[in-house]
């Protein structure tokens, strides 16, 4: 005897799924949950992926990222304790003058999105711009004497009261013929001249100043000072003019070593090392 199987009606089958239909909708209906991912049935019995994890769900970015720009080191270490991790990287560049840390930086074993960043950038302080700006630059008397004039607080050998003194000295001495300088032996250059105005014309006269000085700068916004050593340029022109100026010696090294200090400041407030370079 064979026993025969025969397949149902279409009218069946188009039953059977609107019973299916039906049961579906039927069901309670699933509360999800902000920050999950979910697969849901369709209608037409296929699924459908719900990332419910982006910001407009949580209200809470998925992850850190920017860069934050600080001016000292103190406001570094803040930031940088703060969000800092193990494998934190940090940066420093000489030439740049800056210290960046990558927060999120790669791990050993596992890559990160390194977009989570602190940079310190010094800013150089009026003062030090002003005094490079100046360097290695005759000035006219009037100019030069205004200049001493207006740094007073920087001016640190011989002192201020006599730095000032020797600034109006200067700037009462404009209506001369300069005549020679002679370099004494006590390290100071004393200058010849005679009054052109009439009133006093033949009379004679002498300035001395010294032919070095000691300033103290403050290179970086926040950081520490250093001294710095200049020396009087000048020159007398053939009709009797004279201009004045400086020379620093080496403020390069000064700036190197401000910007080391630094780094070293920061490097014994933290765990990891800094290094040499800048970051990918």
């Amino acid at each position: 005897m064979t026993t025969r199987y025969t397949s149902a009606p279409a009218a069946d089958l188009d039953g059977i799924q609107s019973v299916i239909d039906i049961a579906q909708q039927a069901a309670e209906p699933t509360a999800l949950e902000a920050g999950r991912i979910y697969a849901v049935r369709t209608s037409g019995g296929g699924t459908q992926t719900l990332d419910l994890t982006g910001p407009e769900y949580t209200g809470q970015p998925a992850r850190k990222h920017g860069t934050t720009t600080v001016r000292d080191a103190t406001s570094f270490a803040a930031y940088f304790t703060k969000h800092a991790a193990p494998d934190t990287e940090v940066y420093a560049d000489a030439d740049r003058l800056t210290v960046t840390a990558v927060l999120d930086a790669h791990t050993a074993t596992a890559p990160r999105w390194s977009g989570h960043r602190l940079t310190l950038h010094l800013r150089k302080t009026e003062s030090w711009n002003q005094w490079l700006e100046h360097d290695g630059r005759l000035m006219q008397q009037e100019a030069f004497a205004e200049f001493l004039e207006d740094h007073l607080p920087e001016l640190l050998e011989p002192s201020a009261a006599d730095m000032l003194e020797i600034a109006q000295s200067i700037s009462g001495a404009t209506k001369v013929e300069w005549q020679n300088s002679t370099r004494l032996s006590s390290g100071q250059r004393q200058f010849q001249f005679v009054e052109t105005v009439q009133a006093k014309a033949g009379q004679k006269g002498q300035l001395t100043i010294p032919e070095v000085f000691t300033i103290g700068l403050v290179p970086f916004e926040g950081s520490e000072g250093y001294k710095l050593t200049a020396r009087f340029r000048y020159r007398i022109s053939k009709d009797g003019g004279l201009t004045l100026g400086y020379k620093l010696e080496r403020p390069g090294d000064i700036l190197r070593t401000a910007f080391a200090d630094v780094v070293n400041a920061i490097g014994t407030d933290i765990e990891q090392p800094v290094m040499n370079g800048t970051p990918a």
